[in-house]
């Protein structure tokens, strides 16, 4: 029997490619799509796919009248926590894609969904890299005092730090605090220069052209560091794969769950 999905941010950048993912999987069925844009239509039209027959809405209230197992949110900040809540209150369980949450309002969904006994699996990065990237952190930051993270996106990403960033600072927060040598306080010249405290780590943000996204922590010690890079090319494909996964597990899960890997074996 498939799952079926209703993907909110249907016809953007990762979305679109992740509604083709979806397509092509024999036990996946998308039923409905969210595209301001292309209210109306057909996904197939919108997209030139005619694996994707799934009509297409304005909203995600709208879309959510379509029943549901599986809702996917991958559309903007400013809307994706309204999306979601709506989703767990019609019943569906929920993958999100879409970064600039707070740490606030994952505390709503997570309440919201254990309350309707749902799964909420919220991925800042589906690449598998990324994934990669924040297990081997965890365990560098288990034996490395100092760290600080730079966050690198294109000159158009309005949430600074990224997702994926944001994510990770709170991974590592559980292991312990970074060391600062300096409390900030004391810095002499712009406190800004130190860049913001996400979780205990100072994090850098760039924003760029020339950069798509990207992530480094550096990992410092007396004579020698490590330093620890994710980057992602200007195509879409790398995040499909995970995003499919996530759609697969979270049916499975209660609660709200951050990080692919919390559905992964890695060991």
């Amino acid at each position: 029997m498939s799952l079926k999905v209703c993907l909110a941010g249907a016809t953007g950048w990762a979305g679109s490619e992740l509604a083709r993912g979806i397509g092509a999987a024999a036990d996946l069925q998308l039923v409905a799509a969210v595209s301001r844009t292309h209210a109306g239509r057909s996904l197939a039209d919108a997209l030139g796919d005619a694996r994707l027959a799934a009509p297409v809405f304005g909203s995600a209230a709208e879309a959510l009248a379509v029943p549901c197992d599986v809702f996917v949110e991958y559309t903007k900040p400013a809307s994706a926590k309204a999306n979601v809540l709506a989703a767990l209150e019609r019943g569906a369980h929920v993958v999100i894609g879409t970064s600039g949450l707070t740490d606030d309002d994952f505390a709503q969904i997570d309440a919201a969904a254990r309350a309707r006994g749902r799964g909420v699996l919220a991925c800042g990065n589906f690449a598998l890299t990324a994934v990669l990237l924040q297990k081997f952190a965890e365990i560098a930051a288990r034996h490395v005092a100092h760290w600080e993270i730079v966050d690198y996106a294109h000159e158009g990403k309005v949430d600074a730090p990224s997702g994926t960033v944001r994510e990770l600072a709170a991974r590592l927060a559980r292991v312990k605090a970074p060391r600062l040598e300096v409390p900030l306080d004391r810095t002499v010249g712009p406190r800004e220069a130190r860049g913001a405290t996400v979780g205990g780590t100072q994090v850098h943000s760039v924003r760029l052209p020339g950069h798509v996204l990207g992530v480094d922590v550096i990992f410092g010690m007396p004579e020698q560091k490590l330093v620890l890079r994710h980057e992602a090319g200007s195509g879409a494909r790398p995040y499909v794969d995970g995003a499919l996964i996530a759609i697969r597990k979270v049916p499975g899960l209660v609660g709200l769950h951050r990080g692919l890997d919390s559905v992964l074996e890695l060991g």
